[in-house]
């Protein structure tokens, strides 16, 4: 069993004010695959007080200079990809492949993308409304960093290097479910040589270390990935010294597929629902069919969700892992319980562990039809490979359905009629739309409105999360 009891502050792997041990659990067998340390405000406090000493130089460093160390990072991280992967199956699940393909890639890209929309950002440009009139863009300070179990690496790398390229100082507190790829990536940072105090990582738990940060008088920004319950908590805690709070939180998003979607629309919306075993708050879990296809389109759901195999993240293979913990589980199992007895038909999976299994937090890739607007099961982000489908007769009706939870951060559309994507572009309230699945772009920020949050991470946005903008006049050329 790896132990990792030690924080990373001002540059130094330090031991913590209190050791208060905390078990790392391996979801696949259910047995700890690690220890780490939970911090204390101590360990908060000192931590925040390296970022504050470390910002006016790091501040002042020329972004040439940043983006430099950032490029360190991505070729370290590139030849450390495997052990990112290896970590991130072990503590939160994702198998093999998974990890290695789409988890453990995702934070090289970010890292790679965040290099990219540094050279593009204008720190400092003239207005051009009046002589001498300039704007500089300025870091905000000292930045704590709350980040989830579900992308690990993913979130995190859609936070460090960008508030690094900006000029930030930072905290981390990574999920105490997942900590084990943060520090990982501390320890990528330190062999890249990013000066002592730029980065610090803390672990613990949300009142320990997470409700510290939020409230502290130092810490200037708070950008959080998580639950939307959380969001509010820390939002009021942070309200006390009116820093920024950056929120990135929760889903419920639409895919509304059309009689004229392109072929295989429904069979790829099902996958994306399961990929992750649903842990992605971007998953596509409401798909809304349009009715002359929709009796077609479940069956093909049901035969998807059958078709798609469970196995321990630790074997290698095209399937889907377990839930990342007991609690998840049980939250799954629990809403699962809930569609039935809405009067949802349960057209594949359903309650309890897959066929083999007694162990572990695997479930079933459960699909519900005839789901109706208002249903539990329609309104709550499940976090689990569960899927709801739901007839429409018109656009209009799709988009009120849509429309209708307080979430917004990304919607889908399948369809084959241009004029319909944009009109539905436009309409659908939602951070983000992605039409028959084609990419939104390198670059593309991501975040969302509403119960979503209304953060923007990646691309030139997501490096302006963490700067402050000043007008200056009569400014000299240089």
């Amino acid at each position: 069993m790896r132990e990792h009891r030690q924080f990373y502050i001002d540059g130094q792997w330090v031991d913590p004010a209190k050791t208060r041990d905390c078990e790392v659990i391996d979801p696949s067998t259910e047995e700890p695959c690690a220890v780490i340390s939970l911090g204390s405000a101590v360990d908060t406090d000192a931590a925040v007080a390296a970022a504050r000493r470390a910002l006016p130089g790091w501040s002042e460093t020329p972004p040439a200079e940043r983006i430099a160390y950032i490029e360190k990072m991505a070729e370290i991280y590139e030849r450390r990809i495997d052990e990112m992967a290896e970590v991130i199956s072990m503590e939160m699940g994702a198998p093999k492949a998974w990890a290695r393909g789409a988890q453990a890639a995702a934070g090289l890209g970010n890292i790679q993308g965040c290099i990219a929309a540094a050279r593009q950002v204008q720190f400092d440009h003239p207005l051009g409304t009046a002589e001498g009139a300039h704007i500089l863009k300025e870091p905000i300070g000292v930045v704590g960093m709350i980040t989830p179990w579900n992308w690990p690496v993913s979130q995190t790398t859609l936070k460090v290097p960008f508030a690094m390229a900006a000029g930030c100082t930072m905290v981390l507190k990574p999920s105490e479910f997942a900590p084990l790829d943060s520090i990982l990536l501390a320890e990528i940072i330190d062999e890249a040589g990013v000066p002592a105090g730029v980065f610090n990582l803390v672990n613990g738990d949300g009142e320990g270390v997470g409700a510290v940060l939020s409230a502290h008088p130092d810490v200037d920004m708070i950008s959080f990935t998580g639950s939307t319950r959380a969001g509010k908590a820390i939002s009021k805690a942070a309200a006390e010294t009116l820093k920024r709070v950056s929120l990135e939180l929760g889903g419920k998003g639409a895919n509304i597929v059309f009689a004229d979607a392109p072929e295989g629309a429904v069979k790829k919306g099902a996958r994306a629902c399961f990929n992750n075993t649903g842990q992605s708050c971007n998953a596509p879990t409401r798909m809304l069919v349009e009715r002359p296809i929709y009796d077609e389109a479940v069956e093909i759901a049901r035969e998807t969700a059958e078709a798609t195999t469970v196995g321990s993240a630790h074997e290698d293979g095209r399937h889907i892992g377990p839930l990342v913990s007991e609690r998840q589980f049980d939250r799954v199992q629990a809403l699962i319980e809930t569609g039935i007895a809405e009067g949802a038909r349960l057209v594949a999976g359903g309650p309890g562990r897959p066929e083999g299994f007694n162990r572990g937090f695997f479930v079933r890739p459960t699909v519900f039809a005839d789901v109706t607007p208002g249903m539990e099961i329609e309104q709550t982000e499940i976090f689990g490979p569960v899927l709801s489908m739901i007839p429409f007769d018109t656009e209009e009706e799709a988009l009120e359905i849509a429309n209708g939870t307080a979430y917004g951060l990304t919607n889908y559309v399948q369809t084959s009629d241009p004029a319909r994507r944009n009109r539905l572009a436009r309409r659908l309230r939602s951070g983000m739309v992605e039409m028959n699945y084609k990419p939104r772009g390198a670059g593309a920020p991501f975040g969302g409105v509403g119960l979503s949050g209304r953060a923007r991470e990646g691309g030139v946005w997501g490096i302006e999360e963490y700067l402050e903008v000043k007008s200056v006049s009569d400014w000299a050329a240089e």
